[in-house]
């Protein structure tokens, strides 16, 4: 792994420990044998969502089959499928209470389908079970599956996220087993195949990337058809992984906004500590209200 000085963590950076909610939303998740990739992920915002009793659900286990450099996640021998667990999800959702539901996934690059049924199981199971409640799913590629990411579709997720995570040079040292073309394909399709879903993607900046890159970035995630696009800053989980080269500015965030918005994408988050299902349930209320104005 190379080697970097260290980057004294800014001001705008400091996060206050969240409270209220958070030991219940722990309860919960354990007692229905959940994983949230909140804490798995080590997000920043963990404490501000479980105050406020919400979370992203992690299907398919703790262990990921593939070795990003930017992930906390374990990349370990994969788990056995639960069964019951798109049922416990449900479940677990309609015992919060929730309004908007995120539910992602390690990487299984090991099942045949990737993991793609399970997803599709468990959006069922919350549409019978929480029937008012929004579907947001943060996929992996499927290794550039259709039929995969049909399976996803044909449940009838209200977003189809999937996260490009940085500019397509960096793939090689941050993302070594992903494609950035095959992202991009993936993305392109939702629309093809179920227009009325709503496309979403996200990426990290820090990692030495500059204001052009980022820019020809956002152009490609405009054009495969992304509504909504979250950037946020890179923070090394450890030692272990890819070193910060950065820590981006406020107002560099906000310069980005104002590109991605005069590019045409819908709705755009932009900011140190944004992540990919952080304010998942504002955005997709901003995102309703904008597409109701345009129509």
């Amino acid at each position: 792994m190379e080697r970097s000085e260290h980057i004294r963590k800014p001001e705008w950076l400091k996060v206050e420990i969240g409270r209220g909610r958070s030991k219940t939303v722990n309860r919960t998740l354990q007692s229905y044998g959940l994983n949230s990739v909140c804490e798995q992920a080590g997000c920043p915002n963990r404490g501000e969502c479980f105050s406020s009793g919400t979370a992203t659900f992690m299907l398919l286990g703790k262990n990921c089959t593939r070795n990003c450099t930017f992930c906390k996640v374990t990349s370990a021998c994969p788990e056995p499928v639960d069964p019951a667990e798109p049922e416990n999800v449900a479940r677990a959702a309609k015992s919060m209470d929730l309004h908007h539901v995120v539910i992602t996934s390690v990487t299984r690059d090991d099942l045949p389908d990737g993991g793609a049924g399970h997803f599709a199981a468990t959006i069922n199971a919350i549409k019978e079970l929480a029937p008012n409640v929004s579907i947001e799913v943060l996929i992996p590629d499927f290794l550039g599956s259709e039929s995969a990411l049909r399976t996803v579709l044909d449940a009838g997720p209200d977003i189809l996220n999937h996260n490009v995570e940085t500019i397509p040079d960096f793939y090689s040292f941050i993302r070594p087993q992903a494609i950035f073309s095959r992202s991009i394909e993936l993305l392109q399709r939702v629309t093809d195949i179920q227009p009325e879903i709503y496309v979403k993607s996200g990426f990290m900046v820090g990692l030495g990337e500059s204001q052009e890159q980022v820019t020809a970035l956002l152009k490609a995630l405009k054009e495969a058809g992304c509504d909504i696009v979250t950037i946020g800053q890179y923070l090394q989980p450890s030692k272990l992984h890819y070193p910060v080269k950065e820590y981006v500015h406020p107002e560099q965030f906000a310069a980005y906004k104002e590109i991605a918005v005069n590019l045409g994408i819908t709705c755009v988050a932009s900011g140190p500590l944004v992540r990919s299902s952080y304010h998942a349930d504002q955005d997709f209320k901003v995102l309703q209200q904008k597409k109701q104005l345009q129509s």
